[in-house]
């Protein structure tokens, strides 16, 4: 069977999101080490951190409900211009000495809100540009995670390392310039319609709508709860994983790199080459299912690992089956939800993933602290299989087949 092609318009995409993936990977690499600079109090430095995640739960509803008001990829464009203007403002800054810590939360937190409007557009832009065929939409999302991922945790942090050494905002400046890169490309993609929506209703009406239509639906709710209890479960041991790979597997600095580089490579093949097959064998239910034990298991294990090389080896295996969920889910939602609402459930399932993460960052460290470095690792792991069990109906075969009939119907016949 012939396999769908990909419209010429995805690659300027796919190459918009490399290019901006690059710059922020220096960025976040660079971010933090200013902040040191400018005030060496961990609680202050890790505030700069909580501001660039901020908007996501304090404005993500409403910014769905905007993503379906307005045109996506001139949205698209606009954040990424914006956020080149923060840019180059906090490198002005710099030149004349006016950096300060309340001024880099400021940017952290107004960069932020724009990754947050490009990330929804983004998100309810690519059904659109794709007919919203699960198969291309899966490849895509494959494409656009393994860029996020290669750019963005490979080759950016480093850049930004070296170039941070160079000049305090040289890494800044790189950034804005891929924002102005990536928004001259997205210009050139083809519009979208905007979606109709009723005369007369307010921003907080159509919030409310997006975030009651993945809280009624089974499907779509399972799917928002998936990644919830992932981030929930990976910020609780995340928070205190350069602790436990020090003491518990008596790793050092480049050891603690290889970690992260193990599980970046493990993200990199199940967002490329496992998502697909795994779908195609198993189904997409099953598929999800599969890879949440898988999840829970190789955390287990990783939590109970005295070598490193066994540690490091899980570490991969758990990356691989979170990008393989993270493709998997996000595809299936961008079919069988209708293209009004496709920001407003972005922005609402997003809301739900994200707020679990401080939580767990919260919990992790309390467990560690007063229970020891492996416990929290322990829990995660019963947390990811204990969610399995409740959330595998929710998103079982069945019920994704009939949602997709469901979505193939409500399409019109071009």
């Amino acid at each position: 069977m012939t396999q769908p092609k990909m419209p010429p318009a995805f690659s300027r995409l796919w190459t918009a999101a490399t290019v901006s993936s690059l710059g922020d990977g220096a960025y976040s690499a660079a971010l933090p080490l200013l902040a040191v600079l400018l005030d060496s109090d961990p609680l202050v430095v890790s505030l700069v951190t909580v501001a660039v995640l901020a908007p996501y739960p304090v404005a993500g509803l409403f910014a769905g409900a905007l993503v379906d008001r307005w045109d996506r990829r001139r949205t698209m464009w606009i954040a990424d211009l914006v956020r080149a203007v923060l840019l180059g403002l906090t490198v002005a800054a710099g030149a004349f000495g006016w950096l300060s810590i309340p001024v880099l939360l400021a940017v952290a937190f107004l960069l932020g809100t724009g990754t947050l409007f490009f990330d929804t557009a983004a998100q309810a832009y690519l059904p659109d540009l794709l007919a919203r065929d699960q198969t291309l939409l899966r490849r895509a999302n494959g494409y656009l995670r393994g860029a996020s991922t290669a750019a963005g945790q490979f080759t950016g942090p480093p850049i930004g390392s070296f170039l941070f050494a160079v000049g305090k905002t040289l890494p800044f400046a790189v950034n804005a310039l891929t924002y102005v890169a990536s928004a001259t490309l997205i210009r050139t993609l083809p519009p979208t319609p905007v979606p109709e929506r009723a005369p007369g209703r307010s921003v907080w009406a159509d919030s409310k709508e997006g975030f009651a239509y993945v809280v009624k639906d089974r499907l779509l709710l399972g799917l928002a709860l998936r990644p919830a209890v992932g981030n929930l479960a990976f910020g609780a041991f995340g928070a205190v994983l350069v602790v436990f790979a020090k003491d518990a597997l008596g790793l050092h600095s480049a050891g603690y790199g290889f970690l992260l580089a193990v599980e970046a490579v493990g993200g990199l093949v199940g967002a490329m080459v496992l998502a697909g097959p795994l779908e195609k064998w198993l189904g997409t239910g099953t598929a999800l299912t599969v890879t949440a034990v898988i999840e829970g298991g190789a955390v287990l294990v990783f939590g109970l690992a005295r070598d490193p090389w066994l540690a490091g080896a899980m570490f991969a295996l758990c990356g691989c089956a979170m990008a393989t969920t993270m493709v998997l889910g996000a595809s299936l939602r961008q079919v069988v939800v209708p293209a009004r609402l496709m920001g407003r459930v972005a922005a609402a399932s997003r809301l739900v993933s994200a707020s679990a993460a401080p939580a767990g960052a919260a919990l992790g460290g309390w467990l560690a602290a007063t229970a020891g470095v492996r416990v929290p690792y322990l829990a995660a792991a019963g947390v990811l299989v204990s969610m399995t069990l409740v959330t595998m109906s929710m998103t079982s075969n069945k019920r994704i087949e009939a949602a997709l009939a469901k979505a193939k119907e409500a399409t019109p016949v071009a």
